[in-house]
């Protein structure tokens, strides 16, 4: 007797051990270190409270919600501003709850001080984008209701939140989702009442192209964002057969909307000029300015390269990045926030 049989499935691709893709479709993903609320309890002194919550049930998505102490106030009221983060992590990779991105919203909270809620999203190539940004409208659906009536608000948010004051922020692929969140409540697809957008933190934006920027060619091959990763990352999240000058990727792509006539919030960007999407940062803001947004900043951070804050989080370039987002956040510097918890 002859038998045939099908091979093996094998990985056609690895992005950094973390996700693996294999040649039927599957996915394969190693366990991530977690900071969850059951194992890391705070000091009842601490500074920032924290918790998880449930904002879509269908995709079982959740956020992290934090709220500093009273008595961390910017002296001028009682209730802080809401500051809404994505993490960043390629599409494909990342979750609040990861230590960097839990460390460096504890920090958001305590330094600003903000009420930070650090959102998660579908990640690719389970959920290839749009699936991220669809996410969005569901977080924002949870945020509408959080502000339209404090019966139905979460009691920290009803005695800490200022929803007249609210944030959109995140690094790296969560600065992307950032940027088409804002441009959404800009153009009207996505409503955001009573709920008022103040403003837009973009840090290090993880922008794409078909076309190459001169720092991209010149990325250095021992820096942690690669040319080589940016392509596999963006090849594991964009729909199948889709170019790097997909909307989603590229905000100036041939098929992406004008934004000219997008009612934008003041956006306040952040990179590392050692980054290899500074020429990205550098030519969002040109063309936004271009288009007659003159209330764009773009901040670089001399020998800093992409997500510097997030791998050396008590770097100085770490603390003059939240000296940075206070003033933006607040229009001057604000009180002295107050000391962080002993790690």
């Amino acid at each position: 007797m002859s038998s045939s049989t099908s091979p093996l499935p094998h990985v056609v691709e690895d992005c950094l051990g973390l996700v693996q893709l294999l040649s039927d479709g599957t996915v394969k993903r190693a366990p991530a270190a977690l900071v969850l609320p059951d194992n890391a309890p705070l000091p009842s002194a601490a500074p920032v409270k924290w918790k998880d919550v449930v904002y879509d049930e269908t995709h079982d998505l959740s956020l992290r919600m934090y709220v500093p102490s009273a008595d961390a106030g910017d002296g001028c009221a009682k209730k802080l501003p809401v500051f809404v983060y994505f993490h960043g992590g390629g599409f494909c990779i990342g979750s609040f709850a990861m230590a960097d991105f839990h460390a460096a919203c504890l920090r958001l909270a305590a330094e600003l001080p903000a009420v930070v809620l650090s959102a998660d999203y579908r990640l690719a190539p389970e959920h290839r984008l749009p699936a991220a940004l669809d996410d969005v409208s569901s977080l924002f659906s949870w945020l509408r209701a959080q502000a339209s009536s404090s019966a139905a608000t979460d009691p920290w948010l009803a005695e800490s939140a200022d929803f007249g004051r609210v944030f959109i922020s995140g690094d790296s692929a969560g600065a992307n989702i950032a940027h088409h969140a804002v441009v959404g409540c800009g153009s009207g697809s996505l409503a955001a009442a009573p709920a008022h957008i103040a403003g837009c933190v973009l840090l290090w934006p993880y922008f794409g192209g078909e076309q190459r920027t001169a720092s991209e060619a010149a990325c250095p091959a021992d820096a942690f964002m690669t040319l080589a990763l940016y392509d596999q990352m963006w090849r594991l999240a964009l729909p199948a057969g889709a170019t790097r000058d997909h909307p989603v990727a590229n905000p100036f792509g041939p098929d992406s909307p004008v934004l000219s006539p997008v009612d934008l919030p003041p956006l306040l960007v952040a990179s590392g000029d050692r980054d290899m999407l500074i020429d990205r940062s550098r030519d969002y803001v040109a063309r936004l300015k271009a288009a007659g947004k003159n209330h764009v900043k773009l901040v670089e951070f001399a020998g800093q390269g992409h997500a510097f804050s997030i791998f050396k989080p008590n770097s100085e370039a770490a603390a003059e990045l939240i000296r940075v987002v206070r003033q933006f956040v607040y229009g001057c510097d604000a009180p002295a926030p107050a000391p962080a918890p002993p790690s």
